[in-house]
């Protein structure tokens, strides 16, 4: 069964988410983004998300804020294509647009679905560290009557900038576990990239 996968800036929200032909994910050089950069990332994300969730409007009206926000931090193509893994390689171009169309919309619905259980969010930043991949910036969310919730953004040079590539928590990377959801979907659907894209349009309605 394909399941929901919040990801990246939708784990933000629910605990406070270029490939080529392997199918791979590519980034720029760890380096190249600093600590001080990648913190700052995760701390203004933040930040902007909190106004959003907290502010006034329906969770369709802050829909606009919210795509802004992930198109802006969040490498959101390049993590579809690695999501997709070997499979992406497999698809047609048109199929390639599709899928990542849907990814997008996914994504954001998947925010946008729990906005209005998610008010009171706070949030602290540990110190950055560089790994492998990319930065990483640990953090605790803390809900309202919810226990605590320890996360670690990634953050890699995309495109010249810095950007969200990942979010692990309890040692769990999201997007390799969505890889690995959408490989045994379509291991079990005959590798056909369309039974994947029909399964998406279906969840995003």
């Amino acid at each position: 069964m394909l399941t929901r996968r919040t990801l990246l800036l939708s784990s933000l929200v629910l605990a406070a988410t270029a490939a080529g032909a392997s199918g791979g994910y590519a980034q720029g050089s760890a380096a190249q983004v600093s600590p001080q950069q990648a913190s700052q990332l995760i701390d203004s994300t933040a930040k902007r998300l909190i106004a959003v969730i907290d502010g006034p409007g329906s969770a369709e009206q802050k829909r606009p804020a919210l795509q802004q926000i992930i198109d802006s931090v969040v490498a959101v193509d390049e993590i579809g294509r690695f999501c997709l893994g070997r499979h992406w390689r497999s698809a047609s171009p048109d199929e390639q647009r599709d899928y990542l169309e849907l990814f997008h919309r996914v994504l954001l619905n998947s925010i946008t679905g729990h906005l209005g259980d998610y008010r009171g969010i706070t949030y602290t930043l540990g110190r950055p560290l560089p790994g492998e991949g990319g930065v990483q910036v640990p953090s605790t969310m803390n809900r309202p009557g919810q226990p605590s919730a320890d996360l670690t953004w990634i953050v890699a040079d995309v495109g010249g900038g810095p950007k969200i590539i990942d979010v692990v928590a309890a040692g769990t990377s999201m997007r390799l576990t969505q890889r690995s959801d959408y490989d045994s979907y379509l291991v079990h659907n005959g590798n056909n990239v369309k039974a994947l894209l029909s399964a998406l349009k279906r969840q995003v309605g």
